[in-house]
């Protein structure tokens, strides 16, 4: 335990370090804004295309692992949007926002740095994989289900316009596709190019985390939400779980794959629920609550999850 404790440590250590630097350097949030840029359009587009370019191609053709860990993530939104619908009275949008904070994970700022540390590179593909069909789907059901409550922004043809434009144009999309098509040709940037990659990839989890820190910090609690008493067991152990066991039922798959889709999981709600509620209007100061309680309470759980992964509690094949 104390050597995972040691492992992840400095990840949820930068994250704390933003914390403390946006308490004390009071500047506003928009002064994040070039770094996010650099972030989102440069520093982790560059780690995608490095991992996937470099990957055996026989490797990213797993049809069974992405519909299951994708299946899992569905669920866990269907489920969370239930239970919000239910306690909400029939409020779709609240509901959506609810069912996004318990299935839409922090895979892009946390995920790649934690798997490639706490597992190997080895996680490179499965973790591109999670990140590229787990966001198409966030990606498509936010405006869906937010026209389907009453935010009709244009005819359904424009709409399905919208969220197709908005996947295709997304930076870690467009990354991953081309990683994938310089595996598939064996095509090899030259080494200057190569080295300049490497040093934008590896600048993506440290910014990505500090950011993530300083942006949890500008957006104070106020108070907890009632509604994360079912939101953080359903984001950091529900969806873990339902990961875990639908891969056991679509195949036997590498248990390092297994135990990547299980740590994606298992990762706190992601700031873009916030962007997303904030974009819509819909229950935004709580989706900054939802992100803030599920990080805190996941320094316990993911590294709980690390050490019972590690010391083979938990098995790769469920049902083995």
């Amino acid at each position: 335990m104390i050597a995972i404790v040691g492992l992840i440590s400095p990840f949820f250590g930068l994250i704390a370090l933003g914390f403390a630097t946006g308490r004390i350097v009071r500047h506003p949030v928009d002064g994040l804004a070039w770094l996010n840029v650099f972030i989102i359009y440069i520093a982790l587009p560059a780690l995608f295309f490095q991992l996937l370019s470099k990957t055996p191609v026989e490797k990213l053709a797993s049809g069974g692992f992405i519909v299951a860990t994708t299946l899992a993530t569905f669920v866990i939104f269907a489920l969370g949007f239930a239970v919000a619908l239910a306690r909400t009275r029939g409020d779709i949008p609240v509901a959506t926002i609810q069912g996004l904070a318990g299935a839409y994970g922090n895979i892009g700022y946390m995920g790649p740095g934690l798997a490639l540390v706490a597992i190997g590179p080895e996680a490179a593909v499965p973790v591109a994989l999670i990140f590229c069909f787990d966001n198409t789907l966030h990606f498509t059901m936010a405006p869906l289900m937010m026209a389907l409550g009453g935010d009709r922004k244009g005819s359904p043809a424009k709409i399905a316009l919208g969220v197709v434009v908005k996947i295709v144009t997304h930076p870690f999309i467009i990354a991953t596709a081309l990683g994938v098509a310089a595996a598939i040709v064996g095509a090899t940037p030259p080494e200057p190019v190569d080295r300049f990659l490497q040093l934008l990839a590896n600048a993506a989890a440290p910014c990505a985390l500090f950011a993530m820190g300083v942006t949890l910090a500008l957006r104070p609690l106020k108070r907890v939400p009632v509604e994360l008493g079912y939101i953080v067991p359903i984001k950091l152990v529900l969806h873990p779980l339902a990961v875990w066991l639908l891969l056991g039922l679509f195949g036997n798959f590498n248990p390092v794959w297994v135990k990547s889709a299980i740590l994606l999981a298992s990762l706190p709600t992601a700031t873009n629920v916030f962007v997303i509620a904030q974009q819509y209007g819909v229950w935004v100061e709580r989706a900054s609550a939802s992100v803030l309680v599920t990080t805190v309470f996941s320094v316990a759980s993911v590294t709980l999850l690390l050490f019972l992964i590690s010391s083979g509690i938990v098995p790769a094949d469920p049902f083995a």
